[in-house]
């Protein structure tokens, strides 16, 4: 994400294209509010100023700091968690924005109109450009500590550098390009790895995942994207599994309209005397209207992959009789007609048998899979998978076209519908985790037996 191209994917042409680029915002929506603490509370004057000040759209920490200075209440207002999101006026270069999303998107539901739900699209099919996130500890000037991670994957804590002083001019030495960063090397952290364990700050709450989901919302005008903050990294793992299932199924993310909204979860946290306590919590999820068992099925004409795969296809066999993937509603029916039992899968690696009757019936496997997720939503079986895909490399673009192909010839048109279905294609998946080579060798005839049939 830091290296040096313009906007153009070329080498750079100026001292602005030398920096990282990063999208324009316009505003900013928030997941919850803040409201008063107790002591607060009890100031007559400061619940005066809180209704007054809420009700004309300042932003909480205006609210706060009007507080602490004209009642002398320190530290007025603590974070809430609410049902609906924050959008103020304050909060964006363009105040009528946030009444405009509020009169499309917003709904009363007795106690005014507020954001519940809203569409977004995203600009990126790279999901960390959409939700870029870090550990990061905050101090009064900006971060002092944030996470990075190297090329080999290790997670590294990094800082700033002290700013030195020029001696001949007795002042701080300037820097081109920014202050400087680099790795934090100190008693706590001395190899400059980010581990949470050792670290004093992470330990005393004050490092914690910082995280943003950025977007632009139909019918809302400006030359920006929109903030949507969050650290909770429950809120992060379920928009990743989502834009995973998307780019899974599309190829793509951008052209995908998603739907942010609030839903209540049971989570497990630690309490102050380590014990794993349950509690229900408001947490930002991500959705999107769309037909996911269709696009896994293949049955989107839209697909950019299918024609990529037909036309690769038809440059390796020229003059060959390839069947096309999919090209019209036509070869998408004659493609649902295909059955199991024509793959050239190998037997012995066979995820499903078949019985004396000639059904599909699961293996020693698929049946312990299946009895240990039973009591899982077909959503939670999906978000599985999703992860599994990542682990085996299936859900880059190049080889997720194959793995369509694969789970429409080895379970039926619509197997990503059927709960039984998903779970015995994870249970293969948890097999490949230790063999992905066979799993390449039945994908690779899966597909062999599309195209050349």
């Amino acid at each position: 994400m830091n290296a040096v191209v313009s906007m153009l994917g070329g080498p750079p042409r100026s001292v602005v294209e030398e920096r990282a680029m990063r999208p324009p915002t316009i505003g900013r929506i928030r997941p919850g509010i803040k409201a008063l603490t107790s002591a607060a509370r009890a100031n007559e004057q400061a619940a005066s100023m809180y209704a007054t000040m809420v009700a004309a759209g300042d932003s909480f920490e205006t609210i706060a700091k009007a507080i602490e200075s004209k009642c002398k209440v320190k530290n007025p207002l603590a974070p809430k968690n609410v049902d609906y999101f924050t959008c103020r006026r304050s909060d964006f270069n363009n105040p009528d924005v946030a009444d405009e999303i509020l009169r499309l998107y917003g709904e009363d539901r007795g106690s005014g109109v507020k954001l519940y739900r809203f569409p977004v699209l995203f600009a990126f099919n790279d999901w960390m450009q959409n939700v870029p996130n870090q550990m990061a500890a905050w101090g009064t000037a900006g971060r002092k500590f944030f996470s990075e991670y190297g090329k080999d994957g290790t997670r590294f804590c990094k800082t700033y550098a002290k700013v030195e002083r020029d001696p001949r001019a007795q002042r701080a030495t300037r820097h081109f390009g920014g202050r400087v960063v680099i790795f934090r090397q100190d008693d706590s952290i001395p190899d400059g790895v980010c581990d949470p364990e050792r670290c004093p700050q992470y330990q005393a709450r004050q490092c914690n995942l910082s995280a943003s989901f950025f977007f632009a919302v139909p019918d809302i005008k400006g030359l920006g994207l929109i903030e949507l903050p969050t650290n909770s990294i429950y809120v992060l793992q379920k928009a990743y599994s989502a834009m995973q299932t998307v780019l899974l199924a599309r190829g793509k993310l951008t052209g995908t309209r998603f739907w942010i909204s609030k839903r209540e979860f049971d989570i497990t946290r630690i309490n102050e005397g380590g014990e794993a306590v349950r509690q229900k919590q408001m947490l930002t999820v991500l959705d999107a209207d769309i037909d996911i068992g269709a696009l896994l099925d293949g049955a989107d004409d839209s697909l950019p992959a299918l024609e990529a795969a037909n036309e690769a296809v038809a440059l390796i066999e020229a003059g060959g009789n390839v069947l096309p993937l999919h090209t019209s509603a036509a070869n998408a029916e004659a493609i649902a007609e295909f059955d199991p039992s024509t793959s050239s899968i190998s037997p012995d690696s066979q995820p499903v048998t078949t019985g004396a009757s000639g059904a599909a019936t699961p293996g020693p496997l698929m049946q312990q899979v299946m009895a240990d997720t039973q009591e899982e939503s077909l959503e939670d079986k999906r978000h599985r998978m999703s992860d599994l895909l990542q682990r085996l490399g299936l859900s880059v673009e190049a080889r997720q076209q194959d793995f369509r192909v694969f789970g429409h010839v080895t379970y039926g048109r619509g197997w990503a519908e059927r709960a039984q279905d998903v779970d015995r294609m994870n249970a293969r998946l948890t097999q490949a985790l230790t063999d992905p080579a066979a799993l390449d060798r039945e994908i690779k005839g899966a597909t062999q037996s599309v195209l050349f049939e």
